[in-house]
This record gives structure tokens, sequence and C-alpha cells, in this order.
């Protein structure tokens, strides 16, 4: 089970860096579908790029779920620690290098995607593959409440956004949806 579970977690880290760098573009190719916009970044703001590891991560996880996670107590926890580790380590690194340097550089910010999504697997991991934690029926339950808010944020969030800086796309001027050309 422990070369399995490797294994999966090296495709997971894949899977999301490719699937979350077509999801930076896919709301343009698109043609500015709102629907594809839930998904897809609609604008360059720190929130939006959450989404291209958010769902990557949870469509994988579902997969993941179905191939081997019936059989561990602690998947569905664990899954989503991980995602909420891959969430809060992005707009972590970004403000705090952005904060020291005074402005963002493109490469850095792809190297901050990359470290969220292998940080958030080395965590499953290694909690998978000791069940040790979040093995609990209430474990369990405040995760998937957890899940069902973070699905409704990043629904309602991608239309209508608070005024803080983490909605805030510097490089257009505006918040959430961009102005349809």
């Amino acid at each position: 089970m422990m070369t399995k579970l490797k294994r999966y977690h090296i495709i997971g880290i894949i899977f999301v860096i490719i699937i979350g760098t077509l999801l930076h573009f896919v709301y343009q190719w698109s043609g500015q579908n709102y629907f594809v916009g839930i998904f897809g970044a609609v604008n360059e703001s720190v929130w939006e790029h959450l989404k291209l590891l958010f769902w990557p991560m949870l469509v994988l996880s579902i997969w993941e779920y179905f191939a081997y996670g019936r059989d561990l107590n602690n998947f569905i926890p664990v899954k989503i620690l991980s995602i909420v580790i891959g969430l809060v380590t992005i707009p972590v690194l970004f403000y705090v290098y952005t904060g020291i340097v005074g402005k963002h550089y493109p490469i850095i910010d792809i190297l901050i995607f990359v470290i969220a999504v292998v940080l958030a697997y080395i965590f499953s991991y290694r909690q998978l593959k000791s069940q040790e934690k979040y093995n609990s029926r209430l474990a369990n339950n405040l995760a998937i409440i957890a899940l069902l808010i973070l699905i409704a944020c990043f629904v309602i969030f991608t239309f209508v956004q608070p005024h803080i800086s983490i909605f805030y796309d510097n490089s257009q001027g505006f918040y959430g949806v961009p102005p349809r050309r």
C-alpha cells in the first residue's frame, strides 16, 4: 500500500501542477464564460490563483477516494486539510515575498504554486501513511463541512468579492470578473 500511496501522491503533484496551470488560462480561452470562471482564474488576484490548486486537488481527491481512500479512515479529513495547507501557503508566501521585494515576479509566483502543491501532497502522504490522526467521525464531518464552505466561497467570490487585497487584481485595477470586451 505504501508504494501505491507514494505513486498516487507523485501523480497528484504532477496532475495538479499541469491542470492548475491550464486553469490559469481556461477562462480566457472559453470566451469569458461565467461557468468556466468558477473553476479558472477570472483575473490576476491572489484569490483567483487559489482556484488553480483547489479544483484540481479536489477532483483528484474524489478520484483517489474511490481508487483507494475508502479503505483509509482518515482520508477525507487529510485530503481537505491538505487542500487547506496549499491554499494557505500561496497567499502567505506571496505576501511575504512581495512585502520584502516590493513587487511580484511571475516566475516566483509560479514557484510558489509548485511549492504549495508539493507541501499539500507531502502532508497528505505522511498523514495517510501513518493513519494516526484525523480518523474520527467528527473529523470526517468537520472536513466535509469545511469542503462545502470552500466550494461555496470559490463560487460566490468569483462573482461577488469583498473589497480586500486578496481579491484585487493589481495588474488590471479591479475586483472580480473583468468587464467583457
